[in-house]
């Protein structure tokens, strides 16, 4: 292990969960000294794909998508990977912080010391993400677990921010989240490297798998394809077929994927350095523009008159 000054960020690599979840908290408060911890983290993803593995699910509220998150669980387990799940939640609009905890997913899980469980605010950030999602990423990497789960919000089907985070996406629908053509409108074909139909034992499974994979068909761009399945993630029928899937899509990026996880790789970069441009900016026009913003509350202003 590198030598790292931050006592506390050496107690959180080598192990110590307590240590590890006051660390996921200052990075994501961005508290003193959490933008020069992050700058000298020993990431291994930094240098190729596969240590760890990340994958992000994401798809509407009510597809399945922690459903499948514990199922990708109990198979890394299976296999004695230790496991990361960072799952984005809705922000309270009171505190700002997540409204669903911890405590509220994975409860088989909760014990067991494989598995490692933070929930993130989205604050207000689009795409289905926290501005520090990526960044936990990172510290989890760091911390050596051998997979990392990102789940989305879920706040719709426009999560296009998982892909910059993620090395592969899969995405959950139901048959009741909409046609296939509104699928692809929202730019699901984009960024989904494993499609799941979940709930396949309902009307209008069949049709929408029909539809997913007439999309990826006619997708001209070079390179994998995605592939469609039908899946009960609450039976476990298909699932199998699921995680081949993802495991399958993992090798191709350490093999010819390797040029588009650079990528994907890049714009995360570029995405994370730009919410911390914006968060900045945000919190500096607050702290210098206190007055002018009493007269917008008080109506004596509008938004384009401020200052910028």
């Amino acid at each position: 292990m590198p030598n790292l000054p931050d006592p506390l960020v050496a107690r959180a690599l080598a192990g110590d969960r307590a240590a590890l979840a006051r660390l996921i908290s200052r990075v994501e408060a961005r508290a003193p000294g959490a933008d020069a911890i992050m700058a000298g983290l020993p990431a291994r993803r930094r240098s190729g794909p596969g240590a760890p593995r990340v994958v992000g699910i994401t798809g509407p509220p009510g597809a399945g998508k922690s459903t499948f998150t514990d199922r990708i669980v109990t198979a890394a387990r299976e296999e004695r990977r230790r496991v990361g799940v960072v799952a984005v939640d809705p922000s309270s609009p009171f505190t700002g912080g997540a409204i669903l905890g911890d405590r509220l997913r994975l409860d088989q899980h909760a014990m067991d010391p494989g598995v490692y469980i933070r929930s993130l605010s989205a604050r207000g950030h689009s795409g289905g993400l926290s501005r520090a999602a990526g960044q936990v990423v990172d510290v989890l990497d760091a911390a050596g677990y051998d997979d990392v789960i990102v789940e989305t919000v879920g706040v719709g089907q426009g999560e296009l921010g998982i892909m910059e985070v993620a090395d592969t996406v899969l995405v959950v629908l139901t048959p009741e989240s909409g046609d296939g053509v509104q699928a692809m409108k929202a730019g699901l074909l984009e960024i989904a490297d494993v499609f799941v139909v979940n709930k396949a034992d309902r009307p209008g499974a069949e049709a929408l798998v029909r539809e997913l994979e007439l999309a990826v068909h006619l997708d001209m761009r070079p390179g994998w394809k995605a592939p469609v399945f039908a899946a009960s993630a609450r039976t476990g029928v298909g699932v199998d077929d699921v995680l081949g899937a993802l495991r399958a899509h993992a090798d191709w990026l350490q093999a010819d994927g390797r040029e588009a996880w650079e990528a994907r790789r890049a714009e995360g970069r570029v995405r994370t350095w730009l919410d911390l441009v914006s968060e900045d900016a945000r919190n500096r026009a607050v702290e210098q523009h206190g007055e002018a913003m009493a007269e917008l509350r008080r109506g004596d202003r509008t938004p384009e008159s401020m200052p910028r």
